[in-house]
């Protein structure tokens, strides 16, 4: 573990003659901690393990202040030169997604979008967005591969410090204080856009509500924040092993109580038959609306 995280270390500083130290070694302890945490409930100190110091664990993730590195003028360019290039579709879901941060309602929203229709671009361009106002909007998702399209993307277990026994705990919750780096991030970004949540766990969606409502101090739907979900529920469902297909149905978002309070926006147009025209694109698309859907 520690290997690993002097590896993220340096390559995120660039410092590559830097050796694992104490606050490395601090680091170790507290994803340990963590983890007996979520696995027995037990503090490391109760089993007789030494306990991490969590002030010098929150000023060694730099969480906050990497969301705030960017830079401005190169993304209000690239806002500049790509919004005249969505098509009326993807604008609409661009202009409405940015009115709703602007306006700071907050609210669930799903952008469904089968593979052609250019998400990753939308969604790319609602990031550059915000992060051109020095607002802190979080990109996250379900896996690593979809996670390295999105600038900054990470894995939503990663980001989010999803619990890994949901599927043991009536009401899970993400275990982020609220003095923590993750807490702080959580408590002032603007958006969290989650892609490819179709293939997560409804429980996982839910125990960020609840995490988002502690941390913010508000009642509201993850704590009036904007929650952007996108995916394809004509693809991968969430993976149950040794179950049936009612457990598979029973575990996706569309079964969870917050799905009656998501807004759904679509994307239609098949792009690379706009663009590329390439008809084999076009029947893939039909064939995947096509499919048999239980929702």
């Amino acid at each position: 573990m520690a290997d690993d995280i002097l590896h993220r270390v340096r390559t995120t500083t660039l410092n590559f003659d830097l050796e694992i130290n104490e606050e490395i070694r601090n680091e170790v302890l507290v994803l340990v901690g963590d983890m007996c945490l979520l696995m027995c409930g037990s503090l490391m100190s109760t089993l007789g393990l030494p306990a991490p110091n969590r002030s010098i664990h929150d000023t060694f993730n730099s969480e906050l202040q990497r969301e705030k590195a960017y830079d401005r003028d190169e993304l209000a360019e690239r806002v500049r030169t790509n919004v005249p290039l969505l098509n009326p579709e993807q604008k609409n879901v661009y202009d409405s997604l940015m009115k709703v941060v602007d306006d700071g309602t907050g609210g669930i929203y799903f952008l469904d979008a089968p593979g052609g229709t250019s998400k990753t671009f939308v969604i790319s361009l609602i990031l550059a967005t915000i992060r051109s106002r020095s607002q802190i909007a979080l990109a996250v998702a379900s896996s690593r591969i979809a996670a390295t399209l999105l600038e900054d993307g990470r894995t939503a277990h990663s980001a989010l410090k999803l619990p890994i026994n949901h599927h043991t705990v009536d009401d899970p919750t993400c275990p982020i204080t609220k003095n923590s780096s993750t807490g702080k991030l959580m408590r002032e970004c603007k958006i969290i856009i989650w892609d490819e949540c179709t293939m997560a766990h409804k429980q996982a969606l839910e125990a960020v509500d609840r995490t988002m409502k502690d941390l913010r101090g508000d009642l509201r739907r993850f704590g009036g924040a904007l929650i952007l979900l996108s995916g394809d529920f004509r693809q991968t469902l969430p993976v149950i092993p040794k179950s049936s297909a009612a457990d598979e149905l029973n575990a996706c978002l569309k079964s969870s109580f917050l799905w009656r309070h998501v807004q759904k926006l679509q994307l239609t147009t098949n792009m690379r038959v706009a663009l590329q025209n390439d008809p084999s694109a076009a029947e893939t698309t039909a064939g995947a609306w096509q499919r048999p859907n239980s929702y």
